[in-house]
Protein backbone atom coordinates (compact mmCIF):
# COMPACT_ATOMS: atom_id res chain seq x y z
CA UNK A 1 0.00 0.00 0.00
CA UNK A 2 1.27 3.09 -1.01
CA UNK A 3 2.02 6.15 1.42
CA UNK A 4 -0.03 8.99 -0.96
CA UNK A 5 -2.86 10.68 0.45
CA UNK A 6 -6.29 10.53 -1.14
CA UNK A 7 -7.73 13.97 -2.28
CA UNK A 8 -10.88 13.17 -1.38
CA UNK A 9 -11.06 16.83 0.24
CA UNK A 10 -12.26 18.30 -3.15
CA UNK A 11 -16.27 18.70 -3.56
CA UNK A 12 -17.95 16.83 -6.30
CA UNK A 13 -19.83 18.88 -8.95
CA UNK A 14 -20.88 15.95 -10.13
CA UNK A 15 -21.30 12.06 -10.45
CA UNK A 16 -18.87 11.91 -13.19
CA UNK A 17 -16.50 13.52 -10.86
CA UNK A 18 -17.33 11.12 -8.20
CA UNK A 19 -16.82 8.15 -10.61
CA UNK A 20 -13.24 9.54 -12.01
CA UNK A 21 -12.41 9.38 -7.91
CA UNK A 22 -14.19 6.20 -7.23
CA UNK A 23 -11.62 4.50 -10.24
CA UNK A 24 -8.21 6.64 -8.97
CA UNK A 25 -9.01 4.81 -4.98
CA UNK A 26 -9.26 1.42 -6.73
CA UNK A 27 -5.97 2.15 -8.39
CA UNK A 28 -4.68 3.13 -5.54
CA UNK A 29 -5.80 0.41 -2.98
CA UNK A 30 -5.52 -2.19 -5.36
CA UNK A 31 -8.85 -4.72 -5.25
CA UNK A 32 -12.08 -2.78 -4.30
CA UNK A 33 -12.73 -5.86 -1.88
CA UNK A 34 -10.28 -4.67 0.29
CA UNK A 35 -10.68 -3.39 3.59
CA UNK A 36 -8.54 -0.13 2.57
CA UNK A 37 -10.18 0.71 -0.40
CA UNK A 38 -13.63 -0.06 1.18
CA UNK A 39 -13.70 2.75 3.84
CA UNK A 40 -12.08 5.01 1.29
CA UNK A 41 -14.77 3.95 -1.29
CA UNK A 42 -17.48 5.26 1.38
CA UNK A 43 -15.87 8.22 2.68
CA UNK A 44 -15.86 9.37 -0.79
CA UNK A 45 -19.67 8.30 -1.35
CA UNK A 46 -19.99 9.81 2.55
CA UNK A 47 -18.77 12.89 1.11
CA UNK A 48 -20.74 13.23 -2.05
CA UNK A 49 -24.11 12.54 -0.56
CA UNK A 50 -23.25 15.75 2.60
CA UNK A 51 -22.38 17.94 -0.45
CA UNK A 52 -25.70 16.70 -1.52
CA UNK A 53 -27.81 17.53 1.36
CA UNK A 54 -26.44 20.97 1.64
CA UNK A 55 -28.24 21.54 -1.24
CA UNK A 56 -31.62 19.29 -0.87
CA UNK A 57 -31.97 20.20 2.87
CA UNK A 58 -35.52 18.20 2.76
CA UNK A 59 -34.08 14.85 1.15
CA UNK A 60 -34.61 12.56 4.06
CA UNK A 61 -34.26 9.34 2.04
CA UNK A 62 -30.61 10.62 0.85
CA UNK A 63 -29.64 11.60 4.86
CA UNK A 64 -30.82 7.99 5.91
CA UNK A 65 -28.25 6.53 3.05
CA UNK A 66 -25.81 9.04 5.02
CA UNK A 67 -26.26 7.85 8.00
CA UNK A 68 -26.04 3.93 6.80
CA UNK A 69 -22.97 4.66 5.48
CA UNK A 70 -21.23 6.70 8.26
CA UNK A 71 -22.30 3.30 10.11
CA UNK A 72 -21.07 0.47 7.47
CA UNK A 73 -17.35 3.03 7.62
CA UNK A 74 -17.75 2.81 11.51
CA UNK A 75 -17.31 -0.68 11.58
CA UNK A 76 -15.08 -1.57 9.25
CA UNK A 77 -12.50 1.13 10.88
CA UNK A 78 -13.25 -0.63 14.60
CA UNK A 79 -12.19 -3.85 12.65
CA UNK A 80 -9.35 -2.25 11.17
CA UNK A 81 -8.48 -0.77 14.41
CA UNK A 82 -8.83 -4.41 16.11
CA UNK A 83 -6.62 -6.26 13.63
CA UNK A 84 -3.62 -3.94 12.41
CA UNK A 85 -3.93 -0.60 14.44
CA UNK A 86 -0.98 0.99 12.14
CA UNK A 87 -3.15 0.30 9.06
CA UNK A 88 -6.07 2.06 11.29
CA UNK A 89 -4.10 5.26 11.91
CA UNK A 90 -2.23 5.35 8.55
CA UNK A 91 -5.96 5.44 6.82
CA UNK A 92 -7.28 7.44 9.51
CA UNK A 93 -4.68 10.40 8.15
CA UNK A 94 -4.84 9.65 4.64
CA UNK A 95 -8.56 10.14 4.69
CA UNK A 96 -8.62 12.65 7.10
CA UNK A 97 -11.11 10.73 9.00
CA UNK A 98 -11.02 12.29 12.85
Amino acid sequence: MSKKKVSLDSKFSSKTEFLMMKKDIISQYGTPGSVSAQIALLTARIQYLSEHLKNHKKDHSSRRGLLKLVGQRKRLLNYVRETDYEKFLDLKSQLGIR
